[in-house]
């Protein structure tokens, strides 16, 4: 089976293609990342020297170039995303550029080749904020961010092109994920550098802004059930029922790099900043599927990584 990754040298996609070799998941694995600030080959070091697998430079909204590799691949796992809520609300052009045209030119290039399925990865942030409970993937989106906009436009994109040329696809939407090669803008490798560093961590608000924490590997896993044991047409969420506050994530960041709680710092609240997220994955473990990795594992991991 051959599979195309794209933004296959950013977080999520190059900890897919190193989880997809190691287990032995495909035949041939082609990546293709427009290698921004957020994607770097050195994310996917170990892989580029395996015959299974080639690297190509490239940017989904490349038209003629999507057309060559998608002509080629059974299966399309679409990573490539903008995804950092502050630079989309400092500029979204970006995002709507990538995250919703680029999705088109993958989607058009997948009817026009007959793909086996097409996998959209997206996010909880489409469903918005919950106080309490958790969203199924029935829950309408409702984004509060562009970023998570241009994603629940992605998806929408994705399942129109389902139901109106009957593409195989599957979305799913995970919580947040950590773990290695997560850029340093994000929080938790962001907290870990500064604390190791000695530096100030800027925590938004007072820090009681609640997320959901996957372990990006247990992502990957999910990501690959859903994908192949899925039904086509359909959302599964992915989640680990680890919630922690933003203030609990850094004073857990601090034990274990050795720093001290005077590095905290608590800076304005960005706009639109959600409270709470929260999955209900019951359908996904329907499949079979349950998170591996508790959130002191893989901030273990995470940490040893980073040093």
């Amino acid at each position: 089976m051959k599979t195309l990754v794209t933004g296959g040298a950013g977080f999520i996609g190059s900890n897919f293609v190193h989880w997809a070799l190691e287990e032995d998941r495909y035949d041939e694995i082609t990546t293709v990342d427009a290698l921004t600030y957020a994607g770097s080959t050195k994310n996917l070091k170990g892989t580029l020297e395996d015959d299974r697998h080639e690297f190509i430079e490239g940017d989904i909204r490349d038209e003629e170039l999507m057309g060559e590799l998608i002509g080629d691949a059974d299966y399309i796992f679409n990573f490539a995303a903008e995804s950092h809520v502050d630079r989309s609300i400092e500029d979204a052009s970006e995002f709507v550029s990538t995250n919703i045209d680029g999705t088109r030119v993958l989607l058009d290039a997948a009817v026009e080749h007959g793909v086996e399925r097409f996998v959209q990865i997206s996010t909880d942030e489409v469903y918005g904020e919950i106080l309490s409970g958790e969203f199924s993937e029935d829950d309408p989106l409702a984004p509060r961010n562009p970023y998570s906009a241009t994603k629940a436009s992605a998806d929408l994109l994705v399942e129109s092109y389902h139901e109106t040329h009957d593409l195989p696809t599957i979305i799913t939407r995970s919580s947040n994920n950590f773990g290695p090669f997560q850029h340093e803008e994000k929080l938790i490798p962001k907290f870990i550098t500064r604390s190791v560093a000695g530096k100030e961590l800027p925590v938004y608000g007072d820090g009681s802004n609640i997320r959901e924490w996957t372990y990006v590997v247990d992502n990957c896993r999910g990501i690959d059930l859903a994908a192949h044991d899925g039904t086509s047409g359909e959302v599964y969420n992915v989640g680990s029922s680890e919630e922690r506050t933003n203030l609990q994530v850094t004073e857990a960041i601090l034990d274990a790099t050795d720093g001290s709680e005077d590095q905290i710092t608590f800076v304005e609240d960005r706009p639109g900043h959600d409270q709470r997220y929260a999955l209900d994955t019951s359908k996904l473990e329907s499949l079979g599927w349950e998170p591996k990795w508790s959130f002191e594992e893989g901030l273990d991991h995470t940490v040893n990584h980073y040093r």
